[in-house]
């Protein structure tokens, strides 16, 4: 069977793959670089900068404490031209992978038709089309929003801002606010409503109070007009550089007319990844939704295995989510939980042992149902989003966080989720 994918991140990627594996006839399109947003602009960006980030406040806090004499000015340039070239080998090594699959990659930008997709000089028959074309960032209707960056500049900035207005309220402001505040910028984010409102409201405030304490957040302040040097809002003008971070257009201009789109522009689909075009199925942030790598991994398995006629069906229980900050901080949240809950601080180890003098070595807060089925639960600690993905994947199996009482740790450990099951499984 001919298959065409239009998009080469994570969602076009894993269709690709699962379809070549079963042996089909796969063309991947890809307008840029393979590895779309999350290798390019992205998670990996965040990633690079972020391990930078928190080397320098580890650098910063064993100063402080007097165990290092260190003194230390980051160069961004440096910095920023280190991350492109480990995103080059990154890169290299994807693509590699890809065609290894049994892949063919094609660079162009793709034009859909009935049964065949033009991708510059080349025409490809398909038999069933997969829509992975993903999203950009989102540039609100602001008077001199042209004056603004964008995540997709960040490696590009030729210096690092003395001071930065971040404008957005999501996760993408959180992380870049702890990146530039740890290199030693001003941060000041302006979030139109609440900051990180979709965050539990306790681990909201930790995040605010001990992993951000060095940024300006201003909640519930429109941004009125922008220019080169900063944000004019609600309390007044706000000096420097402006970055956006007002969340993801789905990239489907090119598919109006061709499937149904709905709101902001993503590809409506049903659980089986389909579209409204017979044999055509969309997956990743083209289809609007939480625009996560391993979310956009998840559907593009489940578009790619029923495109080659094997029956699947998306399954959104239990996510785990997270945030790049000082810590990790990963989280399953199933809201309306009716049952008990317990917070308590982060472990002293591997990561947070010299964060023990500020208070500083994280939080864990669980909410589980009655019965033991439900739970959510947040993790603020060193490598807490790998402990949360296996939590998922317990949740996801059925099994009930009562047999946590079974549970055994490895020592050291910086993640006291166990340390509360334990309890709560006894309750």
């Amino acid at each position: 069977m001919r298959c065409a994918v239009i998009g080469g991140g994570p969602a076009g990627r894993a269709a690709a793959m699962e379809l070549a594996a079963l042996e089909n006839e796969v063309t991947l399109i890809e307008k840029n670089s393979i590895g779309g947003t999350c290798l390019n602009e992205g998670c990996m960006v965040v990633c690079g900068l972020n391990d930078v980030a928190r080397l320098l406040n580890d650098a910063g806090r064993l100063r402080d404490l007097g165990v290092l004499d260190i003194d230390f000015t980051p160069d961004y340039p440096r910095i920023a031209g280190g991350v492109k070239d480990v995103l080059n080998k990154i890169r290299h090594v994807t693509e590699g992978e890809t065609r290894e699959a049994g892949v063919e990659i094609i660079y162009a930008e793709a034009m859909v038709e009935d049964g065949r997709v033009i991708a510059g000089d080349d025409e490809i028959q398909y038999d069933r089309l997969i829509i992975a074309s993903g999203a950009g960032p989102m540039i609100p209707p602001l008077d001199g929003a042209e004056n603004a960056i964008t995540y997709r500049d960040i490696l590009n900035i030729p210096e690092l801002p003395e001071k930065l207005v971040i404008i957005g309220g999501g996760v993408i402001a959180a992380e870049f606010a702890f990146i530039f505040s740890s290199f030693g910028s001003e941060v000041t984010v302006v979030s139109r409503s609440g900051f990180l409102h979709d965050l539990d409201p306790v681990i909201r405030v930790y995040v605010t109070d001990k992993l951000l304490d060095d940024v300006n957040i201003l909640e519930d302040t429109p941004t009125l007009r922008m220019d080169e040097f900063g944000a004019e809002t609600s309390r007044g003008y706000i000096e420097g550089l402006p970055l956006l971070a007002t969340g993801l257009k789905p990239n489907s201009e090119f598919l109006e007319g061709f499937v149904e789109l709905g709101r902001g522009g993503a590809v409506l689909v049903n659980d089986r990844m389909e579209t409204s075009r017979k044999n055509v199925y969309a997956a990743g942030e083209v289809t609007g939704g939480p625009g996560t790598t391993p979310i956009a991994r998840l559907q593009g398995s489940v578009a790619g295995l029923n495109a080659a006629g094997i029956e699947r069906r998306i399954d959104y229980r239990h996510i785990p989510r997270s945030i790049s900050l000082g810590y990790d901080v990963g989280f399953i949240d199933n809201r309306d939980i009716d049952g008990v809950e317990a917070t308590i601080p982060g472990l002293a180890g591997p990561g947070s042992f010299w964060g023990v003098p500020e208070g500083k070595t994280g939080l864990t807060r669980v909410k589980l149902a009655e019965d033991g089925g439900e739970a959510s639960v947040y993790s603020v600690a060193p490598g807490a989003r790998i402990g949360i993905a296996y939590l998922s994947l317990l949740m996801r199996l059925g099994i009930s966080l009562y047999d946590f009482d079974r549970f055994i740790e490895t020592h050291p450990s910086t993640d006291a989720v166990y340390k509360i099951m334990r309890f709560l499984s006894r309750y």
